[in-house]
């Protein structure tokens, strides 16, 4: 069975599980219908001409999941480590990404390779009672992304517009519409609106970094490595934030969709092709999010930090502090105009990858705006409690939480993706070659080493 072309009666029919493994895929059920099926190969590719030109054709989907490298709970992380720690935890940030790379390098593999998105493939391979833990540890993992959107954007609105944090946090719900508006048009104008977004937060960090003058010199000595990140609790807390926020468990699974929107064709020497074009694409939309992620830490040492102000946490108290000590109105303008643009971009990338999540694992397909609807609503409702019960002030706390969330459910995600890229019975000639499994067990063994660190330096309080 050729791995883009779809069975419309796929894991519950004996026969397709028999084919399956009378081809050797390895797979215990025949792949069904696609991700996204609506998008599925929407975009063109250049099968002649030059590389650039080539590469030109996949540039996209990288961007969609750097959005979930730099989300509004990825601020308050960055903030709370820089205000309190200086530039510590900026090798945190670079480890991150380093991490990043590779794995989102194997959901290219498991996507083009395999013809599955990673939750199609733990429902194609594991039995049921493996498979639905799973799809419940994704969807937490979105749900916990989503709360982060949403008090985020809520924080947004409130510090430009001053509408209050309960109401903004309800006006998020309408964000459907941004949604159902751009698939309207195709893929291409999703990619270019959270490309344009980007461009817009990178230029708002650019003129705050350059009006914080940091000392380049601490920064530089920030990205190596240091023992005392594993000895203070507190700095480990926050550093699995930072973690959580940066390598996000729904980027797996939306990657390995997303990168299926390519109409690369279906013989090995294309969709080799493929695979390295688009770790490409995702490699330097990676690297934008660490300049951008370290842009935020930066900006919170040089300012709040040097200034001696080392709990800050909150979005709405970084964005008040930025104006005194930087002594221009226009930095916490910037500040907020940013974080707005972040919570509409991860709007789109989460609503995504929950479709992905859930059609995958349950081969369950609900229209995107309902999907998104609920999603919303599980995430508006802590964001609103929390809210009106312990005031603006807990929004901060709420945020690294989910974050730290986040972390805890990567393992979930992340040994599946190395298993499945890993077995050459399942990839046949796009297994992943031995340094790169390597380097994601590598990957995957310090996740879950910190994350049982976290648990025991909880429970011993």
């Amino acid at each position: 069975m050729d791995a883009r072309t779809p069975d419309l009666n796929p894991d519950s029919s004996p026969t397709a599980v028999a084919a399956s493994q009378l081809d050797g895929s390895g797979w215990r059920a025949a792949r069904g219908e696609p991700s996204l099926a609506g998008m599925f190969a929407s975009v063109q590719t250049a099968k002649q001409g030059s590389f650039w030109r080539k590469l030109l054709a996949f540039l996209g989907p990288g961007y969609l999941v750097a959005v979930g490298y730099m989300d509004p709970g990825n601020w308050a992380t960055s903030l709370a480590g820089g205000s309190r720690f200086g530039y510590a935890l900026l090798t945190v940030a670079l480890l991150s990404n380093v991490m990043a790379i590779v794995l989102q390098s194997l959901c290219t593999r498991l996507g083009v390779g395999a013809g599955r998105d990673l939750a199609q493939a733990c429902r194609d391979s594991f039995p049921r009672w493996v498979s639905l833990p799973l799809w419940l540890s994704a969807e937490i993992a979105i749900t916990a992304t989503d709360l982060a959107e949403v008090i985020g954007t809520a924080i947004g609105l409130n510090l430009l517009f001053h509408i209050p944090l309960e109401i903004g946090v309800i006006i998020t719900a309408a964000d459907v519409f941004l949604i159902l508006a751009l698939q309207a048009f195709g893929f291409r104008w999703i990619e270019a609106f959270v490309v344009a977004m980007l461009g817009v937060i990178a230029a708002c960090f650019a003129v705050q970094i350059a009006m914080a003058d940091p000392d380049w010199g601490a920064v530089l000595r920030g990205f190596a490595p240091t023992s005392e990140i594993l000895a203070n609790p507190q700095m480990l807390y926050l550093a699995l934030g930072i973690l959580g926020a940066t390598v996000m468990p729904h980027n797996l699974y939306l990657h390995s969709g997303l990168v299926q929107t390519r109409s690369y064709g279906d013989s090995v020497s294309e969709k080799r092709e493929a695979i390295k074009l688009a770790t490409i694409d995702s490699s330097i939309a990676l690297c934008l999010a660490l300049v951008i992620n370290a842009s935020i830490l930066i900006l919170a040492a040089a300012t709040y930090h040097r200034a001696g102000k080392i709990d800050v946490a909150e979005l709405d108290q970084a964005h008040a502090f930025l104006a005194p000590l930087l002594g221009s109105t226009l930095a916490p303008t910037l500040f907020a105009v940013a974080l707005l643009c972040c919570g509409l971009n991860s709007t789109i990338t989460a609503t995504l990858s929950g479709q992905i999540v859930m059609e995958g694992f349950l081969n369950l397909r609900i229209a995107p705006w309902l999907r998104r609807m609920v999603t919303r609503m599980i995430a508006i409702v802590p964001a609103v409690v929390v809210t009106i019960w312990a005031g603006e002030k807990a929004t901060g706390q709420l945020l690294i939480f989910s974050q730290v969330v986040l972390s805890l459910q990567l393992p979930f995600a992340v040994v599946p993706l190395v298993m499945f890229t890993a077995s050459r019975a399942k990839m046949g000639p796009f297994v992943a070659p031995r340094w790169l499994t390597l380097l994601a067990t590598l990957t995957a063994a310090i996740i879950i080493a910190l994350n049982i660190k976290l648990v025991f330096d909880f429970m011993i309080g």
